[in-house]
């Protein structure tokens, strides 16, 4: 039994509990932010905050990522979505493209899609050589706990449903003329091949854990419970570095 198959998919939120709940994380989020930024408490910046969203094609990470950006100032964080590598950067190391995009000290970043998609589509589809991926387990986790060393707090999600959950949502979209746009050829190949998908997420899970940078596996079934569970965990993570540099989260405004 792998780590997917530990996640409990029957978790639910009724509408008035899930806006209720998402609300106070969020007005939390908002506070850490802003001490995070200077704005706030002592006026130091704080450490680097990079959120790392993995998932199922429909999983609901465009939907979690809003709800976790949507009560911040824009000028506060950066969202960069990544796709398959252009021409140009396949002629640079993998993690080469995503420098650019980490945050500062007093900066966050929310990446859709990661450094992972070496391990995941890559490995899958047979876009990277088996030496090529198997080298990058070793090659993430030392990126990460660079990172970490640096001060960043890593953050990384996997949005977890299952394949009939899946199924249903694909079939949404398709009969949604203002969603259509977002299901593609391939999202329903990636189906047909699930369960070369599922053994590559469970080794990407095994061997890129860490105690700096542990994942996070949201059960997504439910919408309004994985975007609870994201912005808490997030503000979870960000409290407890703070606690660990001695930095009060809840200075005097």
């Amino acid at each position: 039994m792998g780590r997917l198959d530990e996640v409990d998919l029957s978790v639910r939120l009724s509408k008035e509990q899930g806006a209720r709940q998402l609300a106070a994380a969020q007005e939390r989020l908002v506070h850490l932010r802003l001490l995070l930024g200077g704005q706030i408490g002592p006026g130091e910046i704080g450490p680097p905050l990079l959120v790392l969203f993995e998932g199922w094609d429909a999983s609901g990470k465009g939907g979690a990522i809003k709800r976790l950006v949507s009560p911040l100032d824009p000028r506060h964080v950066r969202v960069v979505q990544f796709a398959a590598p252009s021409h140009d950067e396949k002629r640079h190391h993998f993690l080469w493209r995503f420098w650019p995009t980490l945050p500062g000290w007093g900066g966050m970043a929310v990446l859709d899609r990661t450094w992972y998609g070496r391990v995941l589509v890559e490995r899958v589809e047979g876009f990277a050589a088996e030496s090529a991926w198997e080298r990058a387990y070793s090659e993430i986790v030392d990126l990460e706990t660079t990172l970490a060393a640096e001060g960043t707090i890593v953050v990384k999600f996997f949005l977890h449903l299952s394949p009939d959950e899946q199924l249903r949502r694909f079939e949404a979209r398709a009969q949604d003329p203002y969603r259509a746009w977002k299901l593609t050829a391939e999202d329903w190949r990636n189906r047909d091949r699930r369960a070369d998908y599922e053994a590559a997420i469970e080794e990407m899970l095994r061997r890129t854990e860490s105690p700096v940078a542990p994942w996070h596996v949201v059960a997504a079934e439910d919408k309004r419970w994985a975007r609870v569970d994201v912005v808490r965990t997030v503000v979870a993570r960000v409290e407890a570095a703070l606690r660990d540099r001695g930095v009060d989260a809840d200075p005097p405004l």
